[in-house]
C-alpha cells in the first residue's frame, strides 16, 4: 500500500489528506469508495508539519466540515500526487505498449518488421514523448518523431464513417484522431473519411460501437 497526497488550493489555502495512491486513484474514476481511498479522519492545511484544516475554513470553502465530504472534493477535483517511482512505472508500461505494437503492425519501407529492442532504441533516441493518455490516439504523433530516426510505416485501413446527429459529439473525439476529412449533413449527420493503423481497426470499431450503440454505419474504402 503506498500513501501519498491528495490536495487543492482554493482560496489561498492548501487542503490536504492522507491517502492510499491506488485506491484514490480508482476514487477519482468512481471505481472505490471514499473509506477506502483515505487513510486518516483529518484534513490539514500541511500534512508534513501536521497543521489541520480548521473547521471555520473548511465549511467556508467547502460548505461543510464533514471529513468524508469534503475529502471527497479534494480527491475528486484536486491533485493527487504521483510519487517518481509511480510515474517511472507508469512511463516503463506506456513504452512497452508502443513497443508491442509497433513490433507487431510496423515495418521498414521494404517490408521487414523490427526487433522491439530496435524500436525501443529508436524511441530513446528520438526522445519520444509518450503521454499519459490512449496508446492508439498518439500512434500518428509517434511515427513521426520516430521516422527520424528509423524508416518505419504502419499499413492503414480507410474507412467511411456515418455518424447519426445525437451520437456525434460523442463520437467527434475518437474519429478526429484518424481523419482525413469530413463532411457534415444537412440532418446533422457526420460522414468522415478516416485512416486507422490496421492494428487498431477492431479496437476502434468496439469503441465506436459503444459510443454509437452500433448505430454508426461504415465503409472500408479502397
Amino acid at each position: 500500500m503506498a500513501q501519498t497526497t491528495a490536495r487543492i488550493k482554493k482560496e489561498g489555502k492548501n487542503f490536504e489528506v492522507l491517502v492510499d495512491l491506488d485506491e484514490a486513484l480508482k476514487f477519482k474514476k468512481g471505481e472505490s469508495s471514499i473509506g477506502q481511498a483515505v487513510l486518516t479522519q483529518a484534513v490539514f492545511h500541511n500534512l508534513k508539519s501536521g497543521e489541520h484544516a480548521s473547521t471555520q475554513d473548511m465549511e467556508k470553502v467547502f460548505g461543510s466540515s464533514d471529513f468524508e465530504s469534503v475529502a471527497e472534493k479534494i480527491i475528486k477535483s484536486g491533485e493527487i500526487v504521483l510519487p517518481t517511482d509511480f510515474k517511472r512505472s507508469e512511463l516503463d508500461k506506456k513504452y512497452k505498449q508502443v513497443v508491442d505494437f509497433l513490433s507487431k503492425n510496423a515495418t521498414s519501407a521494404e517490408g521487414r518488421q523490427y526487433t522491439e529492442d530496435r524500436i525501443l532504441k529508436a524511441l530513446q533516441e528520438a526522445h519520444v514523448n509518450i503521454k499519459n493518455k490512449p496508446i492508439e490516439s498518439q500512434i500518428p504523433e509517434i511515427l513521426d518523431q520516430l521516422s527520424k530516426i528509423l524508416p518505419i510505416k504502419i499499413e492503414t485501413k480507410k474507412v467511411r464513417v456515418t455518424v447519426p446527429a445525437q451520437f456525434t459529439g460523442h463520437a467527434y473525439g475518437v474519429l478526429q484522431e484518424y481523419k482525413d476529412k469530413e463532411e457534415w449533413l444537412n440532418n446533422g449527420d457526420l460522414v468522415i473519411d478516416i485512416a486507422v493503423p490496421a492494428g487498431l481497426l477492431m479496437d476502434f470499431y468496439d469503441r465506436l460501437n459503444s459510443i454509437t450503440h452500433g448505430n454508426a454505419l461504415t465503409e472500408e474504402l479502397k
